[in-house]
């Protein structure tokens, strides 16, 4: 009986000894104070600068100038250039079709007889005129013979100028066989061959010229207020208002540009874009690459300069035109802006932020006004 109590309690107390063992040689854990882990932002340093506004639009190549050829006289073609075709490049004066000039020619000799005869008669009117006059003066005439010499004078000199006229018609039909171009530039369409009978007035085909081509450039009404044009300006510019353009396209593989100026603005607005249309011309000088009718381009052009500008990235606008300013004990600001501009994928900022002051770049989620952060100056 004794012994069944003693084995139990023995061990008992050999349990409560490791314990108070184990208690007694456990190591002691001091509290340490957690350093707090701050968010690291992309920051940017305000720094003013003068900026060139700049617009952007696009359009299609069309020639400055177009006409069609338009024989003066009737007749059948009897020759034809061989750049009198479409696609055919040609220069001004230069020789593109030629009309049968048989019925014109016969008409000019028969006009210059007529003129020969017409100066004939004029000088025997004259001399018989002055004849009478010095009868008159010795008075053996009378005068009613003195006014029909007179008469028959005036008559002569009418008949002469209009023989004058008549002759110098003859010499612009014969002329006008030779049908030449009126400018330097491609054919756009033809419809003549030779053999092929033309009327007077009756088109044979269309021109181009090609030393100066135009660009039409829709503009939307409120990106008018960044180009240096007066509101109420219509209609071609003065030489110190046409904005500067530069286009540019790819073609053939190759990245091409042109330069030129805005010349006018057209005084409609498209009732349907509701866009301002600007013109654009270029010379299409043969030193650089062709600017061929019907290319499409981007355009760029030079507005007004502006000074005291921020430029920040997209990312850095917050709601209501806001941005995050990181002061100088590395906490989070809310500061209002004056927003100029959106282009691509900046902002340009007017007003609301002051030199040396650091603009946090980085999409805070949740950012609280006086949040602590760390700070890294962006260096792109």
């Amino acid at each position: 009986m004794m012994r069944t109590l003693i084995i139990p309690f023995v061990i008992l107390l050999l349990f409560s000894f490791g314990a108070l063992t184990l208690m007694a040689t456990a190591p002691v854990l001091e509290p340490t104070a957690q350093e707090p882990v701050y968010s690291t932002v992309r920051i940017k340093e305000v720094i003013p600068e003068a900026v060139q506004l700049k617009v952007h639009s696009q359009g299609t190549v069309m020639p400055s100038t177009e006409s069609q050829l338009i024989p003066e006289v009737s007749g059948r073609i009897t020759w034809m250039s061989p750049n009198l075709v479409a696609g055919g490049y040609f220069k001004q004066g230069e020789l593109l079709a030629r009309v049968d000039d048989q019925d014109y020619r016969n008409t000019r000799e028969r006009a210059k007889s007529t003129l020969v005869r017409a100066e004939a008669e004029q000088q025997h009117a004259r001399f018989e005129y002055k004849r009478l006059q010095s009868l008159a003066e010795r008075k053996l005439t009378s005068r009613s013979q003195l006014e029909d010499g007179l008469r028959a004078l005036r008559v002569a000199e009418a008949a002469l100028q209009d023989s004058k006229v008549n002759y110098e018609q003859a010499l612009q039909n014969v002329e006008r066989t030779e049908i030449k171009a009126p400018f330097t530039g491609l054919v756009r369409t033809e419809s003549v061959d030779i053999g092929q009978f033309i009327s007077r007035g009756s088109p044979i085909a269309t021109l181009y010229a090609s030393d100066l081509v135009e660009v039409r450039l829709p503009i939307a009404d409120r990106q008018l207020a960044y180009l240096n044009l007066p509101a109420t300006m219509r209609g071609e510019l003065a030489e110190d208002l046409q904005p500067k353009v530069r286009l540019s396209t790819e073609y053939a593989g190759q990245k091409l540009e042109w330069h030129g100026k805005i010349v006018r603005t057209e005084a409609e607005i498209d009732v349907t874009s509701r866009m301002v249309q600007l013109v654009a011309r270029v010379p299409n000088n043969v030193s650089t690459a062709p600017l061929s009718v019907g290319l499409f381009v981007e355009a760029e052009i030079e507005g007004l300069s502006a000074d005291n500008i921020v430029v920040l990235p997209r990312s850095a606008m917050r709601n209501n035109n806001q941005v995050l300013i990181v002061d100088g004990e590395n906490k989070l600001r809310f500061r209002a802006i004056e927003p100029l501009r959106l282009y691509q994928d900046d902002v340009l900022i007017q007003g609301g932020l002051y030199p040396g002051e650091r603009v946090c770049l980085s999409p805070v989620q949740t950012a609280v006004d006086g949040m602590i952060v760390n700070p890294i100056l962006d260096e792109a």
